[in-house]
């Protein structure tokens, strides 16, 4: 986990509007807002890294009500487009999201068929940034 903030840390690139990080009240209130509990590692990954801005994926943020990848707007969408209500969003990616178990396992929703692709998954939010974030 360590490792992958320090790579996105040093990755991160200049916004003419920088991101926040949210504080612990933040997310509750995003809690709050989504009617589910974030698992462990997104909160994590909200607190310590939500605010690096690195190549063509956005994954969620949850200090900006105003901003596109605001957790609870993304997490809307999502769910009216059919993703599982238990499932968290993490990123969109052309029409596709990468969601959080409760566990913290995040799995791939493909709009085209409506499902979870269950070839495509990760141990944590820390494995995917790892895997597809800073690969992309």
């Amino acid at each position: 986990m360590e490792e992958v903030i320090e790579q996105l840390r040093e990755l991160n690139e200049p916004v003419p509007v920088p991101l926040e990080l949210p504080e612990e009240e933040t997310l509750v209130e995003v809690q709050e807002q989504i009617l589910i509990h974030l698992p462990f590692a997104l909160r994590e990954y909200l607190l310590t890294v939500s605010d690096v801005v690195y190549g063509r994926l956005e994954p969620v943020t949850a200090s900006d009500p105003q901003s596109h990848t605001y957790l609870p707007e993304v997490a809307a969408t999502a769910w009216d487009l059919g993703v599982p209500r238990y499932l968290v969003p993490l990123c969109e990616d052309h029409g596709n999201y990468y969601v959080v178990e409760e566990d913290g396992t995040v799995l791939l929703w493909e709009a085209e068929t409506g499902e979870i692709n269950e070839d495509e998954s990760w141990e944590s939010v820390w494995h995917w940034c790892r895997d597809i974030w800073l690969e992309s």
